[in-house]
């Protein structure tokens, strides 16, 4: 039988009722059967019996064996096959970013060069033609495979190809960091500047870096990107360094969105904020509840909007639970049925949220485990008879999951037992609403 060009398929009779499907996508090989599909592995390193049937076991061997080829060890020293990346943290409209360096949230396939091949953040090969990568150092650097705003399919097509397209000529390598130089982000830019800037390269090019003056500065470069079709931006600490993992020094924001909610509770602040406000209960139209606590000056602080009253909040986006994420105080709206409201202490346990409408047990506690290159999150929320368990890595939505119970006692119990659990787990926790 044939090889399959790139592009053909062909059909194999197996065990089950349907043939099996057996395709050619640059040089990247796939069956339909249970044994390929199952694989732990990236699809280019797979194979299974009806592959080897129609291409021979030695072309086979060839094929994975090249998809596996020795390469040099991670600048970070790790025995990982995974090079160790400085990853983002999601800035929570708290943190103060005048003059942080800001770039555009590139919309490709993060690649890392090290020195002699790209390589995923999973550690699997990109197969880049030689003249792509002709004119790049023998040091590593930190970038992405870019095509266009709105082209993340079509870059993925090309970069998960084994046969070195000419396709590739759409793509660019944008860089935006140098991981092996052991300096502050600024030494390190010059240092891409230095070493790249003397080599004409089509294909390579380093990622504009501006200052951030201030929040007006962000938010009208953030609209400026939006507009463009672009996903966002990337902000990074001045003298910090590069670190593999998550980190705080380096963070993602995407679009603001506008909305305003009814303040239901004021909630008392804990540390520097201690006998003021720490966060505004709200509910918006929908009956959605969260709270707010970031966005408020100190004079704000000591004289919350009251009960009663509406606020315009600023958010970045809707969860999957329609709540929104990252909000952040604006301004207070006057009503005349708005009511005044001392502090409550901070909650220990379950408390109703009072409103006109309705009166509900609800809690969230927040925790975070970060130690060594493990950095997640684990959030309960109690909302009545019902919990909702949300966990996955810093950064992320993660993934969530909801229970019901008979009542909200015994809801409560159960998040009380988890916490537990979480405390003994090393978990620390970050924040708290009631």
């Amino acid at each position: 039988m044939p090889d399959l060009l790139d592009g053909e398929s062909v059909e194999i009779k197996g065990s089950a009722a349907k043939p099996y499907v057996l395709k050619n996508t640059g040089g990247v090989y796939s069956c339909t059967c249970p044994a390929w599909r199952n694989q732990s592995i990236g699809s280019e390193r797979r194979t299974c019996k009806h592959l080897r049937k129609l291409r021979g076991d030695e072309a086979e061997a060839k094929r994975i064996g090249s998809a596996v080829a020795p390469r040099p060890e991670p600048v970070t020293g790790e025995a990982s096959t995974a090079p160790g990346l400085l990853l983002a943290q999601t800035w929570d409209n708290d943190a103060n970013l005048a003059d942080w360096w800001m770039s555009e949230k590139l919309d490709g396939v993060r690649a890392y060069w090290d020195g002699g091949q790209f390589l995923s953040r999973q550690g699997n090969r990109f197969f880049a033609p030689d003249w792509f990568i002709e004119h790049l150092p023998a040091t590593p650097l930190d970038g992405e495979l870019w095509l266009a705003r709105k082209s993340f399919q079509r870059t993925v097509s090309i970069v998960r190809r084994q046969d070195k397209s000419d396709l590739w000529r759409e793509l660019a390598f944008v860089v935006f960091d140098a991981p092996a130089v052991d300096d502050v982000f600024e030494q390190r830019l010059a240092f891409l500047r230095e070493t790249l800037g003397r080599k004409e390269s089509t294909f390579v090019r380093i990622l504009e870096q501006q200052r951030c003056r201030d929040l007006n500065h962000l938010r009208a470069e953030l609209d400026r990107i939006d507009a463009l079709g672009g996903e966002g931006l990337m902000l990074r600490e001045p003298g910090s360094r590069y670190e593999a993992g998550r980190s705080s020094t380096l963070l993602k924001v995407k679009r603001f969105l506008d909305a305003e909610a009814r303040v239901v509770e004021h909630l008392a602040g804990a540390g520097r904020h201690k006998g003021r406000l720490g966060a505004l209960g709200v509910v918006l139209p929908d009956g959605t509840q969260f709270s707010v606590g970031t966005g408020f000056s100190d004079a704000q602080r000591e004289n919350p909007p009251p009960v009663g009253s509406l606020i315009t909040f600023r958010y970045q986006e809707l969860s999957d639970r329609g709540v929104p994420r990252f909000p952040s105080f604006i301004r207070a709206m006057s009503e005349s049925n708005a009511k005044p409201a001392s502090l409550k202490p901070p909650p220990k346990s379950t408390q109703p949220i009072n409103t006109t409408q309705t009166k509900v047990q609800s809690m969230t506690r927040r925790f975070e485990f970060v130690e060594g290159s493990s950095a997640k999150f684990w959030q309960i929320t109690v909302n009545g008879a019902e919990t909702i368990v949300c966990w996955g890595r810093l950064g992320t939505d993660g993934q969530s999951q909801t229970k019901t119970y008979p009542d909200a006692t015994a809801a409560t119990k159960e998040a009380e037992k988890q916490i537990k659990q979480k405390l003994t787990k090393g978990y620390s926790e970050t924040s708290s609403t009631a």
